[in-house]
């Protein structure tokens, strides 16, 4: 075995820098932010930079009271290097995706050594949803990954072995909670209040800690977490603090039909999104007893991570797919301790697994296979009548999206792939789990490079393309039936003080033409209810109209 070296350490960073930024930066900016999150938050930062505030987080020059500004700050900071555009706001997560694997393999050499440490890697990196978010603009990433850190400093506060460096981890674990809770507010210290009292209650109240580490964790929390409310309490802006917690409150508690879900919505999301770490982790409930005391409060708590994640968005009405993203920490990591143990033939992957993964994966490559040929056969698609394709959706597989007909080879790819490492593993062939995770990596790559730009052509792509044909003129933009963020950002609207709201749009005398897309399946509605509107163009589910302006007197 090697000497776990400061060379070798170096080589692994090094390794992770490069495959990592080529895995994720090319091709970052050449498909169009997607509405509503990704349009939302850059332009946010867009905002930010348009009119040099950086403490009020607003959309559309408005306060914006349901997020802090951390994440908005990377965006903007990145805007002021690349320019205002989608490879700017995604930028920031290319960059967490490249730290959080330097964090796995740190945290889990400390934990388990260097082969476990890469293992975590390969289990997080190959994973369909992680790899995904990485290449997107949402604040999630970075959240996740302040609250992991500072979750992980915990542990090694609570392990008796480190005592001369408890303090400083206890300390650090405050500091990245703090930032998490400037990133996307105090559900971070939902999530650790609600694993520390199950910890606590599995380990009957009996900790090593003291009161003054009580106090000071609480204190460099407040001073951190804190620092955007107290700025805003200064400043007289109060209000935003109550309708942030009110937000919150309502984040939790509320019920929405546009996101709605079973029950078990995270379970399924987290089996195959986070394939084949999902299927990996079931092994590792096991009586095998860990050599260290960090090795065992350490899985312990990736359990109790995993289960509170689980269970606090399953309850939660609203249905959301990053929701449960908390959760590819810890379930990568016990897939990587299954995957340790296995290659010291210390456990054994079961048959079952073996099955449930080449079945999860031929679901997988016949999405891939089946996707594309849909779409490029639309016609026999919307001769079947299925009552989910609405209107505006019949309209959307009718648009001008091309497809090479090659794209279901990588369909192929995945499942021929799956069942060769699966003979190896049923071998007990080391190669075997190796082979699986390059097969899923190098499909989850192709399949966003593939696939992204032709959903975004179906979704969205005329529209941006008629915000973008309005830029630059003293005109006003805006939707009509649906809640957007495109329109602001790629009209790159300016600040001003001309009220620009519906009711005023629709019903006063204007000074500069107005602008409105709608939806073709509410067309009828909106052309009977504003007469005044003329349809300018009616393409690929869209209808853009305008309101003209009053003429001007001679």
């Amino acid at each position: 075995m090697m000497t776990d070296t400061p060379f070798r350490r170096f080589l692994v960073y090094g390794g992770i820098l490069v495959i990592t930024a080529l895995l994720l930066l090319p091709f970052l900016g050449t498909v169009n932010l997607f509405d509503s999150d990704e349009t939302n938050y850059a332009e946010t930062a867009r905002e930010m930079i348009l009119t040099g505030d950086y403490l009020t987080v607003q959309v559309d020059f408005e306060p914006f009271p349901e997020k802090p500004p951390l994440f908005f700050w990377l965006q903007s900071l990145s805007m002021k290097i690349f320019g205002v555009n989608e490879f700017a706001a995604r930028f920031p997560n290319a960059i967490c995706g490249i730290v959080s694997l330097m964090m796995l393999y740190f945290f889990g050499r400390k934990i388990y050594g260097h082969r476990f440490g890469l293992l975590w890697i390969l289990s997080y990196g190959a994973a369909i949803l992680p790899f995904f978010f990485f290449k997107s603009g949402i604040i999630d990433p970075w959240f996740n990954l302040f609250i992991f850190i500072g979750i992980a400093l915990f542990i090694f506060y609570l392990d008796p072995e480190k005592l001369r460096r408890r303090l400083p981890n206890l300390l650090l674990s405050a500091l990245f909670f703090g930032l998490a809770v400037l990133t996307k507010g105090p559900v971070a210290m939902l999530i650790f209040i609600l694993c520390l009292m199950t910890f606590l209650v599995l380990k009957r109240f009996r900790i090593s800690s003291s009161v003054s580490h009580v106090l000071l964790f609480i204190l460099v929390l407040a001073l951190v977490g804190g620092s955007w409310f107290l700025f805003q309490a200064a400043n007289g802006n109060s209000g935003i603090i109550r309708e942030f917690i009110s937000y919150q409150v309502k984040l939790l508690s509320s019920h929405s039909s546009v996101h709605d879900g079973f029950f078990g919505y995270h379970l399924v999301v987290l089996l195959v999104g986070v394939f084949p770490a999902s299927v990996i982790a079931m092994k590792s409930i096991t009586k095998k007893a860990e050599d260290t005391e960090l090795q065992r409060l350490f899985k312990q708590w990736m359990y109790i991570l995993l289960l509170v994640v689980l269970i606090v968005f399953s309850i939660v009405n609203t249905k959301l797919l990053h929701y449960s993203s908390m959760a590819y920490f810890p379930l990568t990591f016990l897939a990587a301790w299954v995957w340790d143990k296995w290659l010291d033939r210390k456990i054994e992957i079961g048959r079952w697994q073996v099955v449930l993964i080449f079945l999860i994966a031929l679901f997988l490559s016949g999405m891939a296979i089946v996707f594309p040929l849909l779409t490029d056969h639309y016609d026999w698609l919307l001769s079947k009548n299925f009552s989910f394709i609405g209107p505006f959706a019949a309209e959307a597989l009718q648009r001008d999206v091309h497809w090479s007909g090659y794209e279901w080879l990588i369909g192929l790819f995945l499942i021929l792939g799956v069942i060769v490492a699966s003979v190896q593993v049923l071998r007990r062939d080391w190669s075997g789990m190796l082979i699986l995770h390059l097969v899923v990596l190098l499909f989850v790559y192709a399949s966003i490079s593939l696939f992204t730009e032709r959903v975004e052509g179906y979704n969205q792509r005329v529209a941006i393309k008629f915000y973008k044909s309005l830029r630059g003129q003293d005109v006003y933009v805006n939707t009509l039936g649906f809640k957007s963020y495109s329109h602001l950002f790629y009209f790159h609207k300016q600040p001003g003080e001309d009220d620009d709201s519906l009711e005023r749009l629709m019903t006063d005398q204007l000074d500069r033409d107005a602008y409105f897309v709608m939806k073709v399946n509410k067309k009828a509605m909106f052309l009977e209810r504003y007469p005044e509107l003329e349809v300018l163009n009616e393409k690929d589910g869209y209808v853009f109209t305008v309101r003209r302006a009053a003429p001007i007197d001679p």
